[in-house]
């Protein structure tokens, strides 16, 4: 969950984990924390990859949100052709949404008009966080998926649903985060040849904590743990 306050709104953005054809006990909670996710907001906001087709998967997870309103959110202005852009907001005017915004979460493009058009849509109510609060994430679970969050970034989401981290050591400024997979293949993935991916990583999730932080990451095969539903809720999916 993420917050967004200024004198006149707060909003409140909760980032739903990816609909998708559920073929393990992971998939399936994640399917069904989505959708119970959705059912509890005001307005849905329908994030589309500009540089990928629209397809049969987008449909799907379109036909899904049953929410009083939504809108189609096109992302990736920053580095789509023209023509993928509009093709895609053409794809995705049979949604029959209340709007559609072409924005880029990189460059800030089109975010501002996004915005306002999101606080003029919110009903009056209370103010449910401090002004300073961005996030509702406690410390150990954010940095663990600040982790999962730049692993996927940096292999191009090769592996989005075979990963899990989680924070098994905090003894500030040390803190050790496990990376999980589920075979020895995907072990190699994640360290990389010489290490360059894990360092990436590190450097990366570094580069977004508090200075003077020694960050320690390891890569540990844990067989399969993605389709055992006792591991999943230990792991908190």
């Amino acid at each position: 969950m993420a917050v967004l306050t200024r004198p006149d709104a707060q909003l409140v953005f909760v980032d739903t984990p990816g609909l998708h054809k559920p073929v393990t006990a992971l998939g399936e909670r994640v399917n069904a924390t989505a959708l119970s996710s959705v059912k509890d907001v005001d307005l849905t906001c329908l994030v589309l990859d500009a540089t990928a087709p629209f397809g049969k998967g987008d449909r799907w997870v379109a036909e899904r949100i049953d929410a009083p309103k939504s809108i189609v959110i096109v992302n990736k202005l920053d580095i789509a052709k023209p023509h993928q852009v509009l093709a895609m907001l053409q794809a995705a005017s049979e949604l029959g949404a209340e709007e559609y915004f072409p924005v880029s979460a990189t460059s800030g493009e089109g975010l501002g008009a996004l915005v306002e058009y999101l606080v003029g849509q919110m009903p009056i109510g209370p103010k449910y966080f401090p002004d300073d609060e961005v996030s509702d994430l406690p410390e150990e679970r954010w940095v663990a998926e600040l982790v999962r969050e730049q692993l996927l970034a940096v292999t191009r989401d090769e592996l989005p649903y075979s990963i899990a981290t989680q924070v098994t050591e905090w003894e500030w400024p040390r803190i050790r985060v496990d990376i999980l997979v589920e075979r020895d293949s995907q072990k190699g993935m994640v360290i990389g040849k010489g290490g360059q991916i894990l360092k990436q990583v590190g450097e990366r999730a570094r580069a977004q904590m508090p200075d003077g932080v020694y960050l320690e990451l390891r890569v540990k095969v844990d067989k399969d743990w993605q389709r055992r539903p006792e591991r999943v809720e230990r792991l908190g999916y």
